[in-house]
């Protein structure tokens, strides 16, 4: 069995205390060292705790989380570990294979990790221009997690959809980093005055495995209270109900589990007398409505999607250019947007502000969807307006695995085997802007037009 690691710090935020937050200078903690073999049991009590805030007044003078109307939700990841930072899982979504070094990694954006502490950075084999080594962060330590929530808040975006991976949470390892990252999660949102809600992710799961989230939500309503606890207040609620999302339902790429299982298990999340009353949102291919392409060819999908509340079709990839852009709004959004219109459930499309994935996958060219300098991104935002869409997830706020990251990445990133994208000499905190830009049209906050708006200079 794995010894698993746990940081003492990070398991005192897990405990519902709010993450202690150390300054640089400080060092990391100590670790407490976990016996050989730990259960999962273990870390499901070590771990799971409801929130006890620090700070008095919770999400006041943040964002209304009464409601996801008028927002822009940044899908959450939250799944990159290092060496050291208590989660024994070493260069987690960094490293390919076993090896997280020039020639082999799985990221094509570079973090900026330039205002990080000491002690959220970590070293890597990959060096700079200067010669110096390159640093990244881990999602399981508390000050970056909330480093993160308050670049929301800074920059106008409303909070985050938290990624909670069905297939990982099995297991102890997997466990003690999701609910590290969600507690993490919890206390930033409410720090900082952001919403965030849980969504889980499907992919990997096999043939009756879909009961593997309904196990986990229990937990998280019994032992976190999630959605029912009266300290947070920054869990996102819509049409008086707690938002739980689940995604990928429906996709055509082998899954192995089927949609009466997923129709199961939305029944549950919405009407389970302990654990529904929910407010469901599904994802769902690009292509859901015409049952092609992307889709499986099965009209219970359609019944699925009538029995949620929120349905969000992943675009990611289906369009890459901005008359492209245009097209999809005429040929999708539109219809998909009538569609539920007519059917009683709310929609959710996503945006994206460019796409790579040549170092996971190379036969895929660096920058196969250029980003533009975000006139792509703002050309979606643009064409969502005019259809009438009154909420956007924006996909990925710490992806750069697939390049579709809108966090802070830098201009500078390593050199040698490993060939990465930059910002096009913008600045790093341009996406992140530019998103808090587009929650602002999306509210009817800024006049429409297909030209990037202006960025004032301070």
């Amino acid at each position: 069995m794995r010894t698993v690691t746990f940081h003492v710090l990070l398991l005192l935020s897990t405990l519902g205390t709010a993450p202690l937050l150390r300054s640089a200078g400080q060092g990391r903690a100590v670790d407490f060292q976990m016996h050989p073999g730990v259960t999962r049991q273990e870390v499901i009590e070590r771990t799971l705790h409801p929130y006890r805030p620090v700070e008095v007044g919770g999400n006041e003078g943040g964002v209304d989380a009464a409601t996801l109307a008028g927002k822009v939700m940044c899908g959450y990841q939250g799944w990159f570990a290092c060496p050291g930072d208590g989660s024994g899982r070493g260069w987690y979504h960094w490293r390919k294979g076993d090896r997280f070094e020039p020639g082999a990694c799985t990221i094509d954006l570079w973090p900026d990790v330039s205002e990080l502490g000491a002690d959220e950075r970590y070293a890597t084999k990959f060096r700079l221009a200067d010669g110096s080594a390159a640093e990244v962060f881990s999602s399981l330590n508390a000050s970056t997690v909330d480093r993160h929530f308050r670049w929301m808040k800074d920059y106008g975006i409303d909070g985050a959809f938290v990624q909670r991976f069905a297939g990982e949470v099995r297991g102890a390892e997997g466990l003690y980093h999701f609910n590290t990252v969600l507690a993490n999660c919890r206390a930033g949102a409410n720090r900082h005055g952001r919403a965030w809600a849980v969504m889980y992710d499907l992919s990997g799961l096999g043939a009756g495995e879909t009961l593997a989230v309904i196990d986990d939500w229990k937990l998280l309503i019994d032992r976190m209270r999630v959605g029912r606890d009266d300290n947070d207040k920054a869990y996102l609620r819509h049409n008086g109900q707690p938002v739980v999302a689940v995604w990928g339902i429906g996709f055509n790429d082998n899954r192995r589990y089927t949609l009466a299982e997923c129709a199961k298990l939305v029944d549950f999340l919405a009407n389970d007398p302990d654990y529904g009353g929910n407010t469901v949102m599904i994802g769902v291919p690009s292509y859901w409505r015409s049952l092609c392409r992307d889709c499986v060819d099965d009209p219970q999908l359609h019944e699925i999607v009538k029995s949620a509340d929120i349905v969000s079709p992943w675009s990611v990839g289906r369009f890459r250019t901005r008359q492209d852009v245009e097209r999809y709004a005429a040929e999708v959004w539109r219809p998909d947007l009538a569609w539920c219109q007519a059917n009683g459930v709310e929609y959710l499309p996503v945006v994206f502000p460019g796409f790579s994935w040549h170092n996971m996958n190379p036969h895929s060219p660096l920058n196969e969807i250029p980003r533009q300098g975000g006139k792509f991104l703002w050309k979606q935002f643009s064409e969502l307006h005019q259809a009438g869409a009154t909420m956007v997830y924006q996909a990925m706020f710490d992806e750069v695995d697939e390049g579709t990251a809108v966090f802070k990445c830098t201009n500078a990133p390593p050199v040698g085997a490993s060939k990465f994208l930059d910002y096009d000499g913008l600045p790093s905190d341009h996406y992140l802007w530019l998103v808090g830009q587009g929650g602002r049209l999306i509210r009817n906050e800024l006049q429409a037009t297909d030209a990037l708006p202006v960025r004032d200079k301070k």
